[in-house]
């Protein structure tokens, strides 16, 4: 029988024996050599392009996507796509820094939320007479009596499992007719588990999954403390980094119960690292609290998630829900609760509804709007009395995707921009200092912003001439024009980092529809003025708030006016978990907030074109900019 070909790859020096017709791509998944794929392997954005040091003769021809995606040099250099490359014989590959899925940051801090401590999830603990020929009552009866009598508390249902271990588990501390034990209760109503004696202490989970990443805190229910952390990437993202094309995977054959599967299971691994950092055991959880998007709701819970990711983008369901861990193989107490948050509507989900959490939005007094930036960008607005709220379909560009030199924050990606006013010279800050391999969101965003302020690009987002460029703009191959942030010779890879034509609309388009979202909203709200800008997530955090606000990124405000929340959703959770209130809270969010479906508003084309024009056509809607553009000298013409 013939030997499988061989893949090789740097810098990791991995040898993966590949099955036929298998793509460079799916031949390195499940290995350690890992490479990103932000399209989930359809050829589109370029993020899987590895250099073939040897072997090319072995893989399949070229494709027309393949020469779409790549640039002359590349090829001539070597360059394929990794999801395109199909292994037909002994190959060794070199995946770039910009190619590899590592490294990457994860935001799990957040604002500390003030919150009364009142878990779902209580320990109580009881003396009971033990059973005599003159007083027989069943255990459970007696426990319930116990409870009642002890504590005032009428619990009228016991877990399964918990009633198959407690006539052992209550007897196993009895000493002169008297059994000690504690009563593990969720929700004053439910038994969980009994443990023999005195159980000092009880756990939980909040659970944060992004499209990107996920966050596990877990902590102390009786103390409210935070023990440990664990962050991860969400292991789902091979199929692609956006949402849609999950969702699409999720419709082949198994698709649904693969992603399901990868995802709890990457859960119950950062069970296992928290849990070993906290030195205790997994079955001392009893409760996680779950947020994230729609999406992730949905195929978590093996929810056929096709529905919401269409047309008019309904949700399977709304509420909250709550499952036992069991059900799911989520390795905490098997007697234990899933609990998710509910969803507004659309694309609104459980991670918003923790952000509004987070920033007690209906407590306030004051007009605030609330945004949390990503991919899918969620915008509330709320007047004082009433909230709206919507989804904006921002893109992946703003997470550093589908742009010519865009990749994850990540050691190698320049965060931060400056460019010299006269000159154009930028000056960069990259990831731990490293030497630039390419451009993450909140750098881009910079890029974008700061091409604006010098009059690299106008209004309409347009390149000036390269004869006008500083040396800086040069025009491409293909008759576009490109701005060189970093030479060939100052960056880590064969070529230069630029930043295009086509990224500089990507940024525009993203900025335009939560530009729009926002100022569909405030007109829904009658806001002329807004009082307080609140930024969650993590994406936000990392945002140059004077950035976002030369391109219009969010409405008028001054820079005392910005409130940061950093992981609001993350923390949005934990106030969850530990106050069983803020379950009841959540519910009246969905209840009292008024769910705008922004395709279906009138004028939302409109709108949009003119939120197109930098910062918007109208600028007198942004007096701080205009002052800026005219301190600089920048044409503001149209």
């Amino acid at each position: 029988m013939a030997q499988e070909p061989v893949v090789s790859f740097s810098p990791w020096d991995i040898d993966v024996e590949a099955e036929a017709g298998r793509t460079v791509l799916e031949v390195a998944d499940g290995s350690d050599a890992r490479i990103e794929a932000l399209c989930g392997g359809n050829g589109l954005c370029g993020t899987c392009a590895v250099q073939i040091e040897s072997g090319a003769e072995n893989l399949s021809s070229v494709t027309d996507e393949e020469q779409s995606v790549l640039t002359e040099a590349q090829l001539d250099d070597g360059y394929r796509l990794g999801c395109r490359a199909v292994v037909e014989g002994d190959v060794s590959v070199h995946v770039p820094a910009s190619s590899r899925s590592e490294g990457e940051i994860v935001m799990t801090e957040g604002v500390e939320v003030d919150f009364d401590l009142d878990p779902s999830v209580r320990l109580y603990r009881l003396e009971l007479a033990a059973p005599t020929l003159e007083d027989n009552t069943a255990d459970r009866k007696r426990l319930f009596d116990a409870l009642q009598e002890q504590y005032g508390i009428e619990v009228t249902s016991a877990d399964r499992l918990a009633t198959t271990e407690l006539p052992s588990r209550i007897r196993a501390e009895e000493t002169e007719g008297t059994l000690r034990c504690t009563a593990v209760v969720f929700g004053t109503e439910e038994l969980l588990s009994v443990v023999p004696g005195t159980a000092q202490s009880a756990y939980g989970l909040a659970v944060d999954i992004g499209t990107t990443t996920v966050a596990v805190y877990l902590l102390d229910v009786r103390s409210g403390t935070v023990e440990s952390v664990s962050s991860t990437l969400n292991p789902q993202r091979r199929h692609g980094g956006d949402i849609i094309s999950r969702v699409q995977h999720s419709q082949k054959p198994g698709g649904r119960e693969e992603l399901q599967s990868e995802i709890v299971d990457t859960i119950n691994e950062s069970i296992d690292e928290v849990t070993t950092e906290a030195g205790i055991e997994p079955d001392e959880i009893f409760e996680a609290v779950f947020v994230g998007n729609t999406a992730m709701h949905h195929l978590f819970l093996g929810i056929d998630a096709s529905a919401v990711a269409a047309s008019p983008y309904v949700p399977a369901m709304q509420a909250s829900e709550t499952v036992k861990a069991r059900e799911l193989n989520v390795e905490i107490n098997d007697s234990g609760y899933l609990s998710w948050l509910p969803i507004i509507g659309g694309w609104v989900g459980p991670d918003f509804v923790a952000d509004l959490l987070a920033a007690g939005i209906l407590d306030r007094t004051e007009t605030v709007v609330c945004i949390d930036i990503g991919t899918n960008g969620e915008i509330a607005v709320y007047d004082g009395e009433t909230a709206w709220t919507a989804s904006a379909p921002a893109g992946p560009a703003l997470e550093g995707a589908e742009i010519s030199h865009g990749m994850r924050a990540k050691p190698g990606a320049i965060e931060a921009v400056t460019l010299d006013p006269d000159t154009w010279e930028p000056t960069l800050e990259v990831i731990d200092d490293a030497e630039p391999v390419g451009i993450c969101g909140s750098g881009i965003v910079d890029v974008v912003a700061q091409l604006f302020l010098v009059g690299a690009i106008d209004r309409r987002g347009r390149f000036v001439t390269p004869e006008d460029g500083r040396g800086r703009v040069r025009e491409t191959d293909d008759g576009d024009r490109e701005f060189v942030l970093v030479e060939a010779t100052e960056a880590n890879g064969d070529s230069a980092i630029v930043v295009s034509q086509e990224d500089v609309r990507d940024i525009q388009n993203a900025k335009a529809a939560i530009q729009t979202g926002t100022n569909i909203l405030l007109s829904e709200a009658g806001i002329d003025d807004v009082d307080r800008l609140v930024m969650a997530g993590g994406f936000g955090n990392y945002l140059d708030p004077e950035s976002a606000k030369l391109l219009g990124m969010y409405p008028q405000v001054g820079a005392d006016q910005v409130e940061f929340l950093g992981n609001a959703a993350g923390y949005g959770a934990i106030y969850a978990l530990l106050e069983e209130a803020a379950k009841a809270e959540a519910e009246r969010i969905v209840e009292e907030v008024d769910y705008v479906e922004l395709a279906a508003w009138d004028g939302f084309h409109d709108e949009f074109m003119e939120a197109m024009y930098l910062p918007h056509r109208d600028l007198d809607r942004y007096p701080d900019v205009k002052a800026r553009l005219e301190e600089v000298g920048v044409d503001r013409s149209l």
